[in-house]
């Protein structure tokens, strides 16, 4: 009896030694770790690794950039190093962003009684030529202007934003100006691949003074 416990323990020891893991850390303690999909802990973890199986692991933590790498079991693919760390580097994208309520949504700005149609339209041009280069429509009948779309893209994200003018009502005149900010979260995406981008509750920092500048400039005193 004896004998087989002794036995037993040292093929549990050798299968132990044998085993193959590796260690995954990260520079943000708080950062979370995805294996295959799963959330299985903050800052370390260690993965066991099957032998005929391959496992994708993620990092990622709200402001960072994301991080992605695969480890394989000795007979699935390449040889897995004994740890992986990750060196976490802030967010460009948000870096050079901010969160607020004004984006994707219409401000009624009322303007000044004293300004003419003609004086109001003017102005409100000269407002949108002060942050976009390009206009891809002004109808001054109609009192409607869409700009082109102005896109930067990121290390891990591409954003497009624009400014739609309309007519809300004429008497008294006020318009409906809105600030278009959306994000595809990848690299390098063409601005005209609609499918890909999405509303974003942030807008980039060049573009924070336009609302206010409108009701400065435009608006009723």
């Amino acid at each position: 009896m004896k004998l087989k416990l002794t036995s037993l323990l040292l093929l549990l020891l050798t299968f132990s030694m044998h085993a193959q893991t590796v260690k995954i850390s990260a520079s943000e303690p708080d950062a979370t770790i995805i294996v295959n999909g799963q959330k299985v802990g903050h800052g370390n973890y260690k993965l066991g690794l099957d032998k005929k199986e391959c496992y994708k692991i993620k990092v990622e933590k709200p402001g960072f950039l994301r991080y992605e790498s695969t480890v394989c079991g000795r007979k699935a693919g390449p040889e897995a190093p004994k740890s992986l760390y990750f060196e976490m580097k802030a967010d460009d994208a948000e870096e050079a962003s901010i969160k607020t309520d004004q984006a994707n949504v219409d401000f009624e700005i009322e303007v000044n009684s004293d300004l003419e149609v003609t004086e109001a339209w003017k102005l409100t041009t000269q407002i949108v030529t002060d942050y976009f280069d390009a206009i891809e429509v002004s109808d001054k009948e109609t009192s409607y202007l869409r700009t082109a779309w102005s896109v930067q893209s990121f290390q891990q994200n591409t954003i497009r934003t624009r400014l739609i003018i309309k007519l809300s009502k004429s008497n008294p005149l006020t318009f409906k100006v809105k600030l278009n900010s959306e994000f595809s979260g990848t690299n390098g995406t063409s601005v005209k691949a609609d499918e890909q981008f999405r509303d974003w509750d942030r807008i980039l920092r060049k573009y924070k003074n336009v609302i206010s500048d409108f009701s400065t400039r435009l608006a009723k005193k």
